[in-house]
């Protein structure tokens, strides 16, 4: 992103459960056209960032929902609503004058994230790209159970047993997994227009039509709906730097050829004996995670 917070290149990489491969990979792609270029700030955000940040070097690091507001309320003032589903987990941000009134996660089940929803598609074998097309074709949505991931995919394979065609079981499972979505993660929320859908999943077009239909509003998806946490973040960063007048600790693109490995170990400072996770660089310690109490987590390396 520019000073003008215009975005100049955006990467989206499925982690497949390495964030820290995932980042080396994606600043592998970007050092050939980056490298030279002056870096003034970096922020992290989401699942990992923790690790994250002890990897890149960032200048702030921040939760997904204070990044995701801060990159809607950059580009659209009058949102209310923030409908977010990622990869792994699920989000929705109310929004009132600017300001965030109110939120709530799932971080427990997968029904809904864009993590199932591939295992879905390559169950069926169709291109993730084109899942949410299918359910434009449907007639109508055959009933699924979407309260879990696992029943989900049992009743989604009953159905297919019983005849019904693929674009009616696909119609009928964004259905339910907005109604899962609508009744767990959202449940007791002031749900207002304007509402944004954002995330991976804001890529399906059938999870949009479903919540338009159970929701009676007009649902939006951001041009750069994928990315919304890392924008907020980029913006977070370069306030953060300019106010403090902060030099970044960005480490440069070559971490991508660095080697950087966990180990555990278990604190004995007090009777909740943390499990400790200690991140490597080579063999230079980079940074701890685990410690409730902040011992390992807070010591300056």
């Amino acid at each position: 992103m520019n000073n003008s917070f215009e975005i100049i290149e955006k990467i989206y990489i499925r982690t497949q459960g390495r964030p820290v491969d995932a980042v080396q990979k994606a600043f592998s792609q970007l050092r050939s056209k980056y490298e030279n270029e002056k870096i003034n700030a970096v922020g992290v955000t989401g699942s990992g960032r923790k690790i994250t940040s002890f990897v890149v070097g960032a200048d702030i690091v921040k939760n997904e929902i204070t990044a995701h507001a801060t990159a809607v309320l950059n580009s659209d003032k009058d949102v209310r609503t923030i409908l977010e589903i990622g990869g792994q987990d699920s989000k929705i941000i109310i929004l009132k004058n600017g300001i965030v009134t109110d939120f709530a996660m799932n971080t427990v089940c997968a029904a809904g994230t864009g993590s199932f929803l591939d295992r879905q598609a390559e169950r069926l074998n169709i291109p993730i790209e084109e899942f949410g097309s299918y359910s434009l074709k449907s007639s109508l949505a055959v009933r699924i159970a979407g309260r879990c991931a696992v029943f989900a995919e049992s009743d989604m394979i009953h159905k297919q047993q019983l005849g019904y065609n693929i674009e009616d079981i696909i119609n009928g499972l964004c259905e339910a997994l907005v109604r899962n979505y609508l009744s767990n993660v959202a449940k007791g929320k002031n749900i207002q227009s304007k509402i944004y859908f954002q995330g991976g999943v804001a890529a399906n077009i059938g999870i949009k039509n479903a919540f338009e239909k159970e929701l009676g509003y007009e649902v939006y998806v951001p041009k750069h709906y994928n990315v919304m946490g890392a924008i907020g973040a980029a913006i977070l960063a370069k306030e953060a730097t300019e106010k403090n007048n902060k030099i970044t600790s960005f480490k440069g693109f070559n971490i991508a050829d660095y080697n950087f490995n966990t180990r555990s170990f278990e604190c004995d400072g007090c009777t909740n004996r943390c499990e400790i996770a200690e991140i490597k660089e080579s063999d230079k310690v980079i940074g701890y995670m685990g410690d409730r109490c902040g011992k390992w987590g807070n010591k300056v390396l």
